[in-house]
């Protein structure tokens, strides 16, 4: 098949290339700005064909001859807070950069598969990157609904692994735990620390998007969780660092925990990868 991954240079997206291009024969285009601080230029790959190129872009003539069967649409704004700074920027980039990579699917004739966000459980009000990735849920139902489209939803819970983001804004709390405990800094705790989170690891993740890729689909939900959370000072102990903590942010859940029942039943997916044992181990 031939098939479209927007974002690929990134934390999640690099993944699913990897693995797309290490154990199928499926032609492979990824499409990636390259300004997320989760993209990186060292992740592009000689069998791979990359367009550096923004996915509003998609509408321009240089892409229109081109064909595809499957869209994976990972390419996003990431966060919580910087999107307070930038609602604007994040509307465009993650519900209208949606609804172009949707149209060109939509004239590919292409299986469309969405990478959505836990934040949708909190509710779409809670910040303006939640609402932006709900309103392309959203749009994913819409094209469903009145042009027949394949497409489904993938909504990811804190994802962790390799190549994830240690520094700055973007960074996962994961990550950043990580990169602390290496500098022999105390873990910092946002608010109370009683927030819980359910943490899912990379690889998991792309093993659910590739299960979705063969399938036609009528914009299903699909959750991509353990099904359990840990509090942050849970966290801490699982790290065994020291603490500190800092004062709460706005816009953030107060619990995430994932229903797989929709997973394992239609896709016979689940998790392999605890996180317990992924800190133990230090991998």
């Amino acid at each position: 098949m031939n098939i479209l991954v927007t974002g690929g240079c990134g934390f999640i997206g690099s993944n699913l290339v990897d693995y797309l291009a290490d154990e199928s024969d499926h032609k492979i285009t990824v499409i990636d700005n390259l300004v997320s601080e989760s993209s990186s230029s060292d992740y592009i790959r000689n069998d791979v064909r990359y367009w550096l190129d923004d996915i509003r872009n998609l509408g321009n003539s240089d892409y229109e001859k081109e064909t595809f069967d499957v869209v994976f649409h990972l390419a996003a704004d990431a966060r919580i807070q910087p999107s307070f700074e930038k609602p604007a920027r994040y509307f465009s980039s993650d519900a209208m950069g949606t609804v172009q990579t949707l149209e060109y699917a939509r004239k590919c004739n292409a299986r469309f598969i969405y990478a959505g966000s836990s934040t949708a459980f909190a509710g779409e009000f809670l910040n303006p990157y939640a609402f932006a990735k709900r309103t392309g849920e959203r749009a994913c139902e819409m094209y469903h609904k009145v042009y027949g489209m394949s497409t489904v939803i993938a909504r990811f819970f804190n994802v962790y692994g390799p190549r994830q983001p240690i520094v700055g804004p973007w960074a996962t709390v994961i990550g950043l735990f990580e990169e602390l405990m290496k500098q022999g800094k105390p873990l910092t705790v946002v608010g109370d620390g009683q927030q819980r989170r359910d943490f899912t690891h990379v690889k998991d993740i792309v093993n659910g998007l590739v299960k979705l890729m063969y399938n036609e689909w009528t914009c299903e939900i699909f959750s991509f969780g353990t099904g359990k959370n840990y509090s942050i000072l849970e966290l801490v102990e699982l790290f065994e660092g020291e603490k500190i903590h800092l004062p709460a942010r706005p816009g953030e859940a107060k619990n995430t925990l994932a229903n797989t029942a929709l997973a394992k039943q239609k896709l016979n997916w689940n998790t392999t990868i605890q996180l317990k044992e992924y800190i133990q181990k230090g991998e």
